[in-house]
């Protein structure tokens, strides 16, 4: 496996952003499908359905039902098509990973867990790429030895 995205990656490529060409760009030039875990794609589908919650109560902000349905639509798409490849994790080893991540970096630079699950996951599988707009995971992916894209 070459690249592991996190999910403002995935946000970018399904959900109109200012990343998104950069992302589609990224996508479009890799030499293999994109290779996601199950707890990636459950942020990126519950991050969705936020956004069409927060809309419902008001509309400046997230995005409405019709944006979630289209990018959750094309996210499965290309599960379908294969673009995309769902990669099963050993959950304990990433765990492990993680605990070693959170004890040597939140104290100091203030982690969220999914942003240290999504970098232990890429390190399990021994990614080389990690995709991410996120700063502070690009920063944590990076420390890691990890080459960060776009």
């Amino acid at each position: 496996m070459r690249a592991f995205p996190d999910t403002s990656f995935l946000c970018a490529m399904y959900v109109r952003q200012d990343n998104s060409p950069t992302a589609a760009a990224q996508f479009k030039a890799m030499p293999e499908p994109l290779h996601v875990s199950g707890l990636l794609l459950y942020e990126f589908r519950q991050s969705v359905r936020f956004q069409v919650w927060l809309h419902t109560r008001d509309k400046t902000k997230g995005y409405p039902q019709t944006i979630a349905d289209a990018a959750l639509a094309k996210l499965q798409t290309n599960l379908d098509a294969g673009a995309l490849v769902l990669v099963a994790a050993e959950w304990p080893d990433v765990h492990q990973i993680a605990e070693r991540l959170s004890k040597a970096y939140t104290k100091t630079e203030g982690y969220r867990a999914f942003d240290v699950l999504h970098v232990a996951t890429a390190l399990h599988l021994g990614a080389r790429e990690f995709l991410s707009f996120d700063d502070r995971q690009r920063k944590l992916a990076k420390a890691e030895g990890l080459k960060v894209k776009p």
